[in-house]
């Protein structure tokens, strides 16, 4: 790690507050360009600390820039991970404050509930499936906190991946009972089709993203847990949203969900 521990928690919170406050930054790197991955991902560790101090619960967990088309929508080559609190539950056909976000965008997504839990290294997209209960569509709200959605890799990570909400529902598959690499994916904003892809979109196949976080849990000595809710990655570029849209995602033999912005 090339930040010391007081370096490292000043950050979390510098980040931390511009999520409370709703205001952005410019990128941490600029200030700290020697910053590692461990770092990175220890700023994230310090933010999720800070907000399970407040009373927050993990509800799951999240890989991010899975989609090739989202690697170059941002500029970056490689998935990275964060984690998900019960402050950014939304319920299905519910509506998200605007005000509470800075620059929010949406993101088509395929989620993971798991029914044993899942450690690398050596996780693989049949042990992902064999370990999954069911999937179902979900919508990501991203909010980069970095002025004009501009960052590297490890300032995303170190922002816990642009993570604000999500919501999903439509229909609970199994996985056997879906081909989730050829499934069919249709994000409409206030009624229009503005992004299309398919679940192979997401590294190939979705379940090789969680297989990815699995294997990065692992090489902490940490595991995906039973029962754990995983967002696999949007499936296509990400879409701005501003209040009065209303988002719609439809997954071919999996239903729809929606959101509301205000």
């Amino acid at each position: 790690m090339a930040l010391s521990p007081q370096t490292i928690a000043q950050l979390a919170e510098h980040l931390e507050t511009c999520q409370l406050e709703v205001r952005d930054t410019p990128k941490i790197t600029n200030d700290h360009p020697d910053m590692d991955w461990d770092d990175a991902y220890a700023i994230q560790d310090v933010i999720l600390q800070r907000k399970l101090a407040r009373g927050a619960r993990v509800v799951g967990l999240k890989a991010g820039l899975t989609s090739h088309a989202k690697m170059k929508q941002m500029g970056v080559t490689n998935p990275v991970f964060g984690f998900l609190v019960d402050e950014y539950v939304v319920s299905e056909g519910a509506t998200v404050n605007t005000a509470e976000l800075i620059h929010p965008k949406v993101e088509p997504e395929i989620a993971f509930v798991l029914k044993h839990a899942l450690k690398g290294p050596g996780c693989h997209i049949g042990a992902v499936l064999a370990a999954t209960d069911f999937v179902l569509p979900g919508i990501e709200v991203i909010d980069s906190r970095y002025r004009d959605f501009k960052f590297d890799l490890k300032s995303v990570v170190a922002d816990n991946t642009s993570a604000s909400r999500f919501v999903v529902g439509g229909r609970a598959m199994r996985p056997e009972d879906v081909d989730l690499r050829t499934v069919g994916i249709v994000l409409e904003k206030n009624g229009e089709p503005v992004a299309l892809g398919a679940g192979a979109a997401v590294l190939g196949h979705p379940a090789a993203a969680i297989a990815m976080l699995a294997n990065h849990l692992g090489r902490r000595g940490q595991e995906i847990p039973a029962g754990s809710l995983i967002l696999s990655g949007g499936a296509t570029e990400a879409v701005a949203v501003a209040a009065g849209d209303s988002v719609c995602l439809r997954v071919q033999g999996m239903g729809s969900v929606s959101l509301r912005f205000a």
